[in-house]
Formats: structure tokens, sequence, C-alpha cells
């Protein structure tokens, strides 16, 4: 059985606030080397529990915050900045499940450190369906027929996931007391509980179907103000509501929609205040 993690970083145990997510922020290194624990729990249970290979892909900022020296030595690691698909690259239908670790709720919702891949955007839509980065990726993983079996972070985060993915496991290594406050687990005992997790995750793999995208969607970005929506319009064959600061895409399948998102929100991402 081949698995396919997929590492955040705000669901991480005992990550309060962005002064653990930022690289020039002086509790950085700190997370990385608790990102990188974390990692190694969920990839250890996995070979426990029968995986022959498991493929970690570093999916947090300029995605190259795990540290490969000290990753468990028969994990595989995808590393750096510049993927087609971001968070989910390198899943393919070869892979018998994915889990998504330190994760964290869409925006607009409660949840520690909770947003949609860039603080411009308000809400992603698949559809009319409202998705967050669970939604987005879980739905690229089932393009490929890969379920979702696991998702790990905090309280909100779990929530989120249950509602999309019916009979998905969650690991709620902390809670949110606020969104940049949280009551969480040591690392030590979060790990105890992923180990468990990750073992029930695979022995349930069966009772957990892939969420399946829509076969022509029509992916939508409502961004904080307007100017982000002008720049991400400025992708062909993107067009703004009328009245809204929503940027719409006709796409041929969820890949070319989550390419499509990746770009706009990379334009709107240059939004400059007077």
């Amino acid at each position: 059985m081949k698995l396919y993690l997929s590492v955040d970083m705000e669901g991480i145990t005992g990550l309060p606030d962005y002064t653990f997510v930022s690289a020039s922020m002086h509790n950085y290194e700190r997370a990385r080397k608790i990102m990188t624990n974390e990692t190694n729990y969920v990839v250890d249970a996995a070979f426990k529990s029968g995986c022959s290979e498991v493929l970690v892909n570093d999916s947090h900022m300029k995605m190259n915050n795990i540290l490969i020296d000290e990753l468990h030595p028969e994990a595989q690691l995808i590393t750096g900045g510049v993927k087609t698909y971001s968070m989910v690259h390198g899943i393919d239908e070869t892979y018998a499940g994915a889990m998504f670790i330190g994760y964290h709720s869409r925006a607009g919702m409660p949840g520690v450190m909770s947003h949609s891949m860039i603080h411009m955007v308000r809400n992603f839509y698949v559809n009319d369906l409202q998705v967050g980065e669970i939604g987005m990726n879980a739905m690229v993983a089932g393009y490929h027929g890969v379920p979702l079996l696991l998702v790990s972070g905090d309280d909100e985060t779990a929530k989120e996931a249950e509602a999309l993915v019916p009979n998905v496991t969650t690991a709620i290594v902390k809670e949110a007391v606020s969104r940049s406050t949280t009551k969480s687990l040591t690392p030590k005992k979060a790990g105890e509980l992923l180990q468990e997790k990750v073992k029930q995750a695979i022995e349930n793999q069966h009772n957990v179907k892939p969420l399946v995208p829509p076969e022509h969607p029509t992916i939508k970005i409502e961004f904080v103000n307007y100017g982000a929506a002008e720049l991400a319009h400025m992708m062909p064959g993107t067009e703004i509501i009328p009245g809204t600061t929503i940027v719409q895409y006709q796409a041929k399948d969820i890949l070319e929609a989550y390419r499509a998102l990746l770009v706009m929100i990379e334009l709107a991402y240059d939004t400059k205040y007077a």
C-alpha cells in the first residue's frame, strides 16, 4: 500500500499564531522541528500498519519547512515551492490513500490561523460548494480515485473534514480558543494520538470513498477587495461576477481548476494598498 501525506503547518501541535509559521519570525525554527517530528509519528505508524511506501509533500508557504535530515529514513519528501499542484503535487492513482497532516479550517471560519491559501481570499467555491484547502485538495485526490483517510489539526479542522468526507478519521491535536490561541496536547501525546489514528484510518480505508469532483467545474474565488479581484482577472478566461469580488473560471476538470486557482491567487497576492 502506497500512502500520500500532505503536511501543512498551521494545524501542527502547539502552534498558535503566525510567529511559528512565518520563516522570518522567531518561533519558526522551533515549529519546523515540531512539524518534522509530527510527520515522523505519522510515517512510522503508516509503515507499522503495512504501508510499503510513504510520500510526504511539504505543503506550507514556500514548502521547504520539513527538516529532511531529521525525517524518517524510509519516507520520500517533495520539498520546494514551485509545484504544478502545490499541496497535492505528486499524488496519482497508484496511492491507496491520502492523509492531510497539520491542516486548518477555511477562511472566515473559527479555528487556529484559519484561512484559504492567502489572506486576500474570503471564499473558494467549486460550482456552488464552499470549500477551503481541505476540500480543494481532497477533490484533486478524488480525481485520481484516492480517498482522504485522515485529517489532523484542531477541532474546527476536524469538523470541516467530517462534513466533506463521510467516515474520514480525524486527529484533534489541539483545540481553538481563538484564531491565535490554542489549548494543545504536548508533542509526545499528540504523536501517540496520531499513531493510533493512522492505524485506525488504514484499517477503516474501505469505508471511505474518494471525494469525486464535478466533471466540468467552475472555480470561483471571492477576494477581500476589488483590487485583488482585478489582478486575478488578468488571467485569460476569467470573469468577475458583476457587483462582487468573485472571479470565476470554467475548467475542463478539477486539475485545470486547481491550477487556475493557483494562478489567480498568485496574481492577487501582489495587491497593494495606497
